[in-house]
């Protein structure tokens, strides 16, 4: 673990750790109990070190923080039936740091509307929220546009995820439920929210996208279509069918993909994928797996990591962060390891591997 210099408290708490789209910074809500307050880590210099963003009040709990790749961080608070956002970033001053804050505007959804940031935009300054009802979701642009929050698409059904699918941050993927029944969809934000199916795995099935690596085209996906929740991969704009690796079955529903090796082009079998494993009495793993490896490395985590959180650089280093009381800021890197050589039969001749059962269509095909 590499240590850093950490200003202010170093108050630790496991929260959700969010990571800027270019790896530059992240942010968290720090703190325990009612004494909450967001905090930037910077993770593109050569050690990593945390600034507490503290206001004169205290975060509630529920309070959401997302970093941009300009070093602010946006807030977004619930108020009475208001959500409201802002920007926060640290500024000089003779008695020593103070938080800045810019505030945005708010949005006041409709009864029974829940609002949550959607992941980091591509190009690192806009930032979006997803107000899912009963019967529709809105995606508001809450950051970046030179105005308050404003719509830029309306879906019909009720959306959750969120995954983007190009470095414009313009086509976004959503899972929507409908009848009963969830799929995902692509929601075109550069065509006013014109929506088109992404997965239609089997005519009943529920197939959500919880990752995708831009540069590969790799998209990570849980369907129930083969019979039960299964993860599989498959390539985006490609006419082969999704996968359902029989050494990701094990894991079931408790796997969760979190980072994916960024920067093989063309080359989604090479990418390395990261999986969180919760236990039935808590606790994380982290699974390691390459889709051209057909094994999964299974590890402990390390400890005091911010679970679900992480990056891969495109050598292939996994970066873990961490917080303790003595290392409150601080980043454990791993590597895949090498995946063992194929049993060889006595002739010398490389045993065959076992050959895949038929994998489901990734488009509008009858389940095999």
């Amino acid at each position: 673990m590499t240590a850093c210099a950490v200003e202010g408290s170093t108050a630790v708490a496991v929260a959700a750790f969010t990571i800027a789209a270019d790896g530059s910074y992240a942010a968290r809500l720090a703190g325990e109990g009612e004494a909450r307050y967001p905090e930037r880590w910077t993770l593109g210099g050569p050690e990593p070190y945390a600034v507490p963003l503290p206001l004169e009040q205290p975060e509630e709990a529920d309070s959401e923080v997302l970093p941009l790749s300009d070093g602010r961080v946006l807030i977004h608070r619930r108020v009475a039936e208001r959500h409201a956002f802002a920007l926060l970033y640290p500024t000089g001053h003779p008695t020593g740091p103070r938080t800045g804050e810019l505030p945005l505007g708010a949005v006041t959804p409709a009864e029974g509307t829940g609002v949550t940031l959607l992941p980091p935009a591509p190009d690192g300054l806009g930032a979006y929220a997803l107000a899912a009802g009963e019967e529709s979701t809105t995606v508001w642009q809450v950051a970046g546009a030179g105005f308050g929050p404003a719509p830029v698409a309306e879906v019909p059904g009720r959306c959750s995820g969120g995954v983007w699918l190009d470095r414009e941050g313009r086509l976004l993927a959503l899972d929507r439920e409908q009848d009963g029944v969830t799929k995902a969809v692509v929601v075109d934000l550069g065509r006013a929210g014109e929506v088109s199916a992404l997965l239609q795995i089997a005519e009943g099935s529920n197939d959500r996208l919880l990752r995708a690596d831009v540069d590969s085209g790799l998209l990570l996906v849980r369907s129930d279509a083969p019979g039960e929740d299964r993860l599989g991969w498959g390539v985006l704009g490609s006419s082969r069918p999704v996968r359902f690796p029989e050494c990701l079955r094990a894991f079931g529903a408790t796997a969760v993909p979190f980072a994916v090796q960024p920067g093989q082009m063309l080359m989604p079998e090479s990418c390395a994928v990261a999986l969180r494993l919760t236990g039935p009495e808590g606790g994380d793993a982290i699974a390691l797996w390459r889709p051209a490896d057909r094994h999964v490395f299974r590890l402990g985590a390390p400890h005091g990591w911010l679970g679900g959180a992480g990056l891969w650089t495109a050598d292939a280093r996994l970066r873990l962060p961490c917080a303790t009381p003595d290392v409150p800021c601080g980043v454990v890197d791993l590597t895949l390891p090498q995946v063992p050589p194929a049993p060889v039969r006595l002739d010398g001749i490389p045993s065959p591997a076992r050959t895949a059962p038929r994998p489901v269509p990734l488009q509008q095909a009858p389940l095999a």
